[in-house]
């Protein structure tokens, strides 16, 4: 199969995904793709890091890490890849916008290649993979990322290809950017492990590890609360 026969492949598999005639989900996909959805989630993250680290340098480098993973996994991806592949969002492809399931007119910018959301979702759900060793979170965050990229599949901002290609950038960023993060918090290893039920490998409590699980299975209701209302 060629490169031509893949790009034609990968857009009549967008224009399968894309859109609905159900309200329900135009609501839900729209929700769940707007950033400040996830803001509790994030906050979660926040407090899990800041309440099983207790030097205040260890707390700085991890956000200053999970910064890194937004910034090469997604600012890269806008400032310098998006402009030099030039790829047509679908909703804006001469060949297939008009094909396209817009949503309350939400079309995204020209170029969509590789997906900023499947890039910085995955990145970060690969870095605290990688911190935390917990496989609830992990799966939880897994379902978080998948999520989004469905969302942008749905709205039709994206292909599947470019899904494809910002969850393998963010994996290998998220990846990356941990391995960096070892290096630089060697110093301030204590050398313990960690073998009880009640820690992960890493130290960070199973206990603790509930209130993210339980804030993103909360917002995933909120957005299904939200799009049985519009009805």
């Amino acid at each position: 199969m060629d490169l031509q026969a893949l790009i034609d492949f990968d857009k009549q598999l967008l224009l399968w995904i894309n859109g609905s005639p159900s309200l329900f989900l135009d609501t839900l996909a729209r929700t769940l793709t707007h950033a400040l959805t996830w803001v509790p989630l994030y906050v979660s993250l926040f407090y899990l890091v800041l309440k099983n680290n207790d030097r205040v340098q260890k707390i700085l480098l991890v956000l200053a890490a999970a910064g890194l993973c937004v910034l090469i996994a997604g600012t890269v991806d806008d400032v310098i890849v998006k402009p030099t592949v030039a790829r047509w969002r679908p909703t804006h492809d001469p060949q297939i916008g008009l094909l396209v399931d817009i949503v309350d007119g939400y079309r995204g910018g020209k170029y969509g290649f590789f997906s900023a959301h499947a890039s910085n979702t995955f990145s970060i759900t690969i870095f605290f993979w990688w911190l935390v060793r917990s496989r609830l979170l992990t799966t939880s965050m897994v379902i978080w990322s998948l999520t989004n990229c469905w969302t942008r599949l749905y709205l039709g901002v994206h292909y599947p290809g470019d899904i494809l290609v910002g969850l393998l950038w963010g994996g290998i960023t998220g990846s990356f950017v941990y391995w960096i993060y070892k290096k630089v918090t060697r110093p301030y290893e204590t050398g313990m492990c960690f073998t009880s039920t009640h820690y992960t490998k890493t130290g960070y409590q199973r206990q603790d590890i509930n209130i993210p699980v339980s804030i993103l299975a909360f917002t995933l209701l909120y957005a299904l609360i939200k799009a049985t209302i519009a009805l």
